[in-house]
């Protein structure tokens, strides 16, 4: 039987290579539908999506988080939480159904309306695929869902091109998201040979209620937080929508880019974590954590610094100039998505404790301050409200590394030794590609240069420097390649 470090290993890779290659392909369906569509056409999804989000957590209630922070859940675990999540489901659906006219007026959008009721479909089916994603999740089957996302990501995004160019607009990305919940929801049935069974016992539910609850506000909390800008902006500029569409495209390509390091490490996380837990050498969790913090910021710091870097030309050349004002948003983000994946290891470490309380209440706290930062600076300009929503997401970690300390004794110090050199080279290999290209005009050519000179910098300083989290990451993919 594999051990714990060769799973984690494996879970890595193919959770690299699930979210790599559902990034790339975000990337191919982005520049198609982009292309296609305005800014006012992708204006109504941004203002709903705070409510499908929102409507996706109450769905699941954090009991999935439950049973992957179970040593070994049952049958019947599962097939409660299969029920209890379908049931609320049915019920969400249903008041957002009737809530769908409010939600038009009050962001100034008849069409929302109807649209908002086919969108939030896509969460009622989403519900029959929760037990068997948390399965997947637990067992660690990091190959198989990798070929599942990547299917549903591929028809998903057929079909919404095939419907823009067809003229469906906004309609197009409703599709997208129905059609992408229903292949995801087919795809884990497929591979996963548990089924749930008519004989019902919510027990499991009792057990882990005040956990799950814990992890459904802070999951709303969360949603708040990464919709919230866009909600605000949806309110506050109804009668300007390019405004928001302009927000939600540079947002987009922030959160797809951070999300290709988070969600690699998401996938792993918390099992690790969870089977270190009671592990007699106390100082092993710190180390693990401690290298998940290395082999993000090996990844994450030159990836968004990289796009901040390119901004410009990846969206003129990409996606068109109509897009333009969006670039000064997505530079900002950018430098502020970099340690977004870091937020994704230290909730799982505080949940791998048992303390999904502490994890709410840190949330809490960050999306408070978020809406005293918003308010306080919204007068000067939509700009000025991501430069302060950016700093904040960086200043914040130190609160979750206060916790991390009195938890598993982690150090600070130690964090910073961790990341900060990759930060600092990764700044550095950024503005040298900037200077010795300030000449070149041609944007494919200017996008493609600082691209290839920022990658060859970065690798010829790790290899100087014989970083060793670089050499462990090659060493792995010549093992993989071998076989």
């Amino acid at each position: 039987m594999d051990n714990l470090k060769e799973k984690t290993a494996k879970g890595l890779f193919w959770g690299a290579l699930n979210n790599g290659t559902i990034q790339v392909l975000n990337v191919l369906i982005g520049i198609m539908l982009g292309r296609k569509l305005s800014p006012e056409e992708w204006a109504p999804i941004g203002m709903i999506a705070i409510f499908s989000a929102i409507a996706g957590n109450l769905q699941s209630s954090g009991f999935s988080t439950a049973i992957i922070n179970m040593k070994s859940p049952t049958s019947n675990d599962y097939n409660a939480v299969f029920w209890f999540n379908t049931l609320v489901s049915a019920l969400v659906y249903l008041v957002l159904f009737a809530c769908a006219p409010w939600i038009a007026w009050f962001f100034e959008q008849p069409c929302l309306t109807d649209l908002s009721r086919f969108i939030f479909l896509a969460f009622f089916i989403s519900s029959f695929g929760i037990s068997t994603n948390a399965y997947m999740m637990k067992n660690m089957m990091q190959r198989e869902m990798t070929i599942v996302g990547i299917t549903a990501l591929i028809i998903s995004g057929l079909t919404a091109i095939t419907l823009a160019f067809l003229g469906y607009s906004y309609w197009s990305l409703a599709w997208q998201q129905v059609v992408n919940a229903f292949v995801l929801v087919v795809g884990r049935w497929y591979y996963v040979k548990w089924r749930p069974c008519f004989k019902v016992d919510f027990t499991p539910i009792r057990q882990t209620f005040r956990f799950s609850m814990n992890i459904l506000i802070t999951m709303i909390i969360n949603t708040v937080n990464n919709h919230i800008l866009t909600f605000v902006f949806g309110k506050l500029f109804t009668r300007t929508p390019q405004v928001v569409g302009n927000f939600f495209q540079a947002f987009k390509w922030d959160t797809m880019a951070y999300q290709t390091v988070g969600g690699t490490i998401e996938q792993v996380a918390q099992p690790v974590l969870v089977n270190l837990r009671d592990d007699e050498d106390e100082s092993r969790e710190v180390r693990v954590f401690r290298k998940m913090m290395r082999f993000t910021a090996f990844l994450t710091f030159p990836a968004m610094f990289g796009l901040s870097l390119v901004s410009e030309e990846f969206i003129l050349a990409t996606i068109g100039p109509k897009w333009i004002d969006c670039v000064p948003l997505l530079r900002v983000l950018c430098i502020g998505g970099a340690f977004m994946p870091f937020y994704s290891l230290y909730k799982n470490l505080i949940i791998s404790q048992g303390r999904a309380d502490l994890n709410m209440w840190l949330n809490i706290s960050q999306i408070v301050l978020q809406f005293i930062l918003i308010f306080a600076t919204y007068q000067q300009g939509i700009l000025m409200v991501v430069y302060a929503y950016s700093i904040l997401n960086v200043v914040w970690l130190l609160a979750w590394q206060f916790f991390a300390h009195r938890l598993i004794g982690l150090q600070l110090v130690h964090v910073l030794k961790d990341i900060l050199p990759f930060a600092l080279i990764s700044g550095a290999v950024m503005l040298v590609s900037y200077v010795a290209t300030t000449q070149i005009t041609n944007i494919y050519l200017l996008l493609a240069l600082r691209i290839v000179l920022a990658a060859v910098l970065y690798v010829g300083v790790m290899k100087l420097l014989r970083v060793k989290i670089m050499d462990e990451c090659i060493k792995f993919l010549s093992k993989k390649m071998n076989k």
